[in-house]
């Protein structure tokens, strides 16, 4: 802790030499006079709002031709401070962090204690529809890079007086805002308090990949493709799972928060279920379970077929390919799997007016002409495709990238060990599933351990006046969704 000091001319020069006062051009500071003593106005450029800035410095001014009673400056300029976040400091440790987070600290000579004002104003987008979780009715507003305005969206949908945001600075160098959000009587506070202590645990010099890098400090996934936490953009989802009991952590800067703790079946649901009528949410929802297996099984049972064609029934001896090419069936898999991810990297970094013609160029010459030189079968770009439309219609992008990691996996095992390759690396993947835990819960629940009514909610899409209770894997403090 460093106090401030009472000359306004030893605080300058601190903070010159702390923070580049006069050498970043974007640091500055308004030296005006109230009531024969002098003001010192520390704000950073950008991050401020200049309309709020100079309503404030007419208030002050306006001081001189109003007031007479030098004794009581301070508490007079504190009194003319317009704005309904002002709050005192007497660390010049924490103004200067606040000073560059975008609030304004202001200074008065002879006074150890000094006043800070919020008029943040951080540069973003405003609130729209977020690109990867699109419905066809509901909301258009989504989270953006404000973490102000992240909370606002929440609040608004919540409007208990239990919810809370606690926030909480991360990073030796970036100090980026973190804000736990949570209900207070619904939440498990063990759960509460484990994601207080492994945030403030973090040693790190700045969070500048944001939420991610929370995600892995939190979790301690390692080499696990497969994703611990969920991500959303849409703060209708995160208020549901907040009335659910879980944990939210909103991280400034990024679009997207973080939904702790989770299981695979979180990963594997979409909002657009919830927008249609029970009916056709459990329809949407089946379709989008087979795609996800057929993303996963689909190419390996498919090789299974063509190395052991006498498995097939008559009725389906057709499936295998008809005509045979020098390249192995395996590697041809591996190739197209390969090709269809450069496309997807590539539509990424490529202009939008440029990917129609990039996927003209992708889907008419290279696959027809690959198939023509017989470098590929038919086949092969059919079920890679089918598989490939499987991973898009996964909810979590994550997730998706993680199947196919695991498609790519077992179609070489049944391409070593055919039938035996199919079961034991089928059998290992299940197992490899339920070992995980997210910040001690279960990866697989409701399946394993399993929990009939759980997993029926999983299978069945319920109407909301159906749905009473809290999922019993967060550990609820209050287990009723409904008043009795």
């Amino acid at each position: 802790m460093v106090p401030i000091f009472e000359k306004l001319v030893d605080n300058e020069t601190y903070l010159k030499e702390k923070i580049g006062i006069g050498a970043s051009f974007d640091l500055g500071i308004r030296k005006i006079f109230v009531l024969k003593r002098e003001v010192h106005l520390y704000y950073c450029n950008g991050l401020c709002d200049t309309q709020y800035l100079i309503q404030l410095l007419k208030q002050i001014v306006q001081i001189n031709d109003d007031e007479r009673q030098s004794v009581q400056a301070k508490q007079i300029l504190e009194n003319r401070l317009v704005h309904q976040q002002v709050s005192p400091v007497r660390d010049l440790n924490e103004a200067i962090d606040k000073l560059l987070s975008g609030l304004i600290v202001i200074l008065m000579e002879g006074e150890t204690s000094g006043f800070i004002v919020d008029v943040r104003s951080y540069p973003g987008r405003q609130p729209q529809e977020p690109d990867t979780e699109k419905v066809v009715r509901g909301a258009r507003d989504g989270y953006v890079e404000n973490i102000i305005v992240n909370t606002a969206l929440t609040r608004r949908r919540i409007r208990d007086e239990r919810l809370r945001f606690e926030i909480i600075q991360v990073g030796e160098r970036s100090k980026t805002d973190v804000c736990i959000a949570y209900i207070k009587d619904v939440a498990d506070p063990g759960l509460v308090e484990l994601v207080k202590k492994e945030i403030k645990q973090i040693k790190i010099d700045g969070l500048t990949m944001a939420d991610k890098t929370i995600e892995e400090f939190l979790v301690k996934q390692g080499y696990n493709p497969y994703p611990l936490v969920r991500y959303t953009e849409r703060p209708d989802v995160a208020a549901t799972h907040l009335l659910e009991g879980h944990v939210i952590i909103i991280v400034d800067t990024s679009p997207s928060v973080i939904i702790t703790p989770t299981t695979l079946f979180h990963h594997v649901q979409h909002a657009e279920e919830y927008r249609q009528n029970p009916a056709v949410g459990t329809f949407v929802r089946w379709v989008r379970f087979l795609g996800i297996l057929a993303s996963i099984f689909l190419l390996p049972l498919w090789i299974l077929f063509v190395i052991e064609p006498s498995l097939l029934p008559e009725k389906l001896a057709f499936i295998g390919p008809n005509k045979h090419t020098h390249i192995p069936t395996i590697v041809q898999i591996f190739l197209a799997d390969f090709g269809i991810e450069f496309l997807r990297m590539a539509a990424i970094h490529t202009p939008t007016p440029l990917s129609t013609a990039m996927g003209l160029i992708a889907a008419v010459l290279i696959g027809e002409i690959a198939i023509n030189v017989g470098l590929f079968v038919p086949e092969v770009i059919l079920y890679v495709s089918v598989a490939a439309i499987g991973s898009f219609a996964t909810p979590s992008y994550e997730l998706s990238i993680a199947n196919k990691i695991a498609r790519l996996l077992l179609a070489l095992a049944v391409a070593l060990f055919k039938v035996p390759g199919l079961v034991i690396g089928t059998t290992v993947y299940l197992i490899l599933l339920a070992r995980i835990r997210s910040l001690n819960t279960p990866y697989l629940w409701p399946f394993i351990p399993f929990d009939p009514g759980a997993f029926m909610q999983i299978i069945v899409r319920r109407s909301v006046a159906g749905g009473k209770v809290r999922p019993s894997i967060v550990h609820p403090q209050n287990r009723r969704k409904q008043p009795t």
